[in-house]
Parts: C-alpha cells; sequence; structure tokens
C-alpha cells in the first residue's frame, strides 16, 4: 500500500470511530442531494429497461406521480437514456395517463435523440448520453391525488437496441 492510500485510509478510518465528525459528514452529503434538485421539482423518478441495453414493447414502465396543487401549471417531461450507437434520430413514446379518478388519457411524442447532422442531443459520460424532453408545458391537473403514467416504446422494431432507462419528470411551470 503506497503512501497516499495509506492515509486516505487512515482518514476514512478515523471519520467511520468518531460519531459527531460521522453524523456531520453525512448532514453534509444529505443537503448536497437536497440542494442539487431544481426549484419547483416536484417528482423524477428514473427505471432500468430490459436487461441488455434493450426495450422490448410489452416490458412497460409505471410511474406514480403525487400532485397536491391542481390551481398551479406543471411542466411535464421525460427523460431517457441511451447508449452511443442509438441508430434512430427518434424514440417514440406511448404514454398513458391515468387520474386519480380513472379517466385514462393515451398521447404519443417523438424524443428527439440525434439533431439534424446526427449528433447526438444531451448530456454525455463516456458512452452514455442522458437527455430530458419537455412533452406538456404549462399542464394544468385537473385533480389532486396520484396519477399514474404507463410508458412504453412505440417503434415500428421491437426490441430498441442500446437504450438504459427512462423518466418523468415533474415541475412546477
Amino acid at each position: 500500500m503506497n503512501a497516499k492510500s495509506e492515509a486516505f485510509f487512515l482518514f476514512w478510518s478515523m471519520i467511520l470511530k468518531n460519531k459527531m465528525i460521522r453524523s456531520f459528514v453525512i448532514f453534509i452529503i444529505a443537503i448536497g442531494f437536497v440542494t442539487c434538485q431544481p426549484a419547483g421539482r416536484v417528482y423524477i423518478k428514473h427505471q432500468e429497461l430490459s436487461p441488455g441495453f434493450s426495450w422490448s414493447k410489452e416490458d412497460t414502465r409505471e410511474f406514480k406521480v403525487p400532485i397536491k396543487d391542481n390551481s398551479i401549471t406543471y411542466d411535464l417531461s421525460l427523460s431517457f437514456r441511451y447508449v452511443h450507437g442509438y441508430q434512430f434520430q427518434i424514440l417514440k413514446v406511448k404514454v398513458t395517463e391515468t387520474s386519480p379518478s380513472g379517466v385514462e388519457t393515451v398521447k404519443e411524442y417523438d424524443l428527439k435523440v440525434r439533431d439534424d447532422d446526427g449528433d447526438y442531443i444531451g448530456s454525455a459520460g463516456y458512452d452514455i448520453w442522458d437527455s430530458e424532453h419537455l412533452i406538456e408545458p404549462n399542464k394544468k391537473y385537473e385533480e389532486t391525488g396520484t396519477y399514474t403514467y404507463v410508458l412504453e416504446h412505440n417503434m415500428p422494431g421491437d426490441p430498441v437496441s442500446l437504450v438504459m432507462e427512462i423518466g418523468v419528470i415533474v415541475d412546477k411551470s
């Protein structure tokens, strides 16, 4: 073990043994997570898709979104994580929304993944790309309660390859 790794090990051993220091470090980390959320964020959740970087049609994803205030408007977005090499310019997604009282609405969206020059859109991390797509700006929910969103791909081929996660994001407008 070299001197750097030994010093690192001793530093973390000291922190883990001292309850007051450990509590302070956990508190600082928790504050960091809370302050990283954008102001007005109501909901964010991502779910992994089928194994092997693919997404089959029957592999739907369900999200339960609590809406506590129906007097304001919200921005509804979908997030999409995909692998470099994703071959299409868009991802077609079918979204089924079920209100707390059971009213069902089905809409289809094209999430643009590549620009007109063929370059990927989003934030890159090595070979993985993250993108957010505003699908319903200034959305007005008619009732309070939990809305259920079921997402499935609506691409002509099945399964869709080189995809990792899909998610739902709700922000106050």
